[in-house]
């Protein structure tokens, strides 16, 4: 079935979307495992955060591969879905950095106001993480990367993934970078790192509205 990319908006005029997709497409509707987020979602964090809308970025790697978890939005979870370790540690740097967290894993709200909340995969089958990392997920993150490199954003770099993708950006961003919040490594450098709350006052500085975290 032919994904609906009518929801994209202005993320549609990118390449990716004419050149790459339509092969991309056939070797997703050829797999034989279950896919996630579905269909429905695949584009999610596009679609709730317009290029022009958007004030942060926070780079996630793939969809989380157990049914019924991934929403299409990096990091976040289905409501109900109980928290996955990485967004556990992401809400308690947030609770230490400003005193609130949100009640659950959903993270659509951030979307909403101009959170880019994307994964640098937007498939995965059930049970292997990072198995579509090399499908050609690469060139549409490249393609928005550039496309947001028009005007100065903040940009959330949690890992050696996230901080290599970050380096091609201009200067004139807010690039916050630290360890990633998974178990394996939050104590190296993420927990303490108050990404939140400076992001906060960057935006305020600018004369925008800060982010309602929680």
């Amino acid at each position: 079935m032919t994904q609906d990319l009518s929801r994209l908006g202005a993320w549609a005029d990118l390449p990716f979307f004419t050149r790459d997709w339509p092969g991309m497409e056939t070797a997703l509707a050829a797999e034989t495992r279950p896919i996630f987020p579905p269909d429905h979602l695949r584009f999610a964090a596009l679609e709730h955060t317009q290029p022009d809308a958007v004030k942060v970025v926070i780079l996630g790697q793939d969809p989380y591969p157990t049914r019924g978890h991934a929403n299409g939005l990096a990091f976040s979870v289905t409501p109900g879905t109980p928290l996955p370790r990485s967004l556990k540690n992401i809400y308690r740097e947030l609770q230490d950095d400003t005193g609130n967290a949100p009640e659950t894993g959903d993270l659509s709200p951030w979307a909403d106001q101009g959170v880019l909340l994307l994964n640098t995969s937007l498939s995965v089958p059930e049970g292997e993480a990072n198995a579509h990392a090399k499908l050609g997920w690469s060139t549409l993150t490249t393609q928005v990367l550039a496309r947001l490199d028009d005007a100065p954003r903040a940009f959330l770099l949690w890992g050696n993934h996230a901080r290599k993708l970050g380096a091609s950006l201009s200067d004139h961003h807010l690039k916050l970078e630290s360890a990633h919040p998974s178990p394996l490594s939050a104590s190296r450098g993420f927990f303490g790192s108050r990404p939140f709350s400076r992001v906060n006052v960057w935006l305020t500085a600018r004369g925008e509205t800060p982010i309602r975290w929680a």
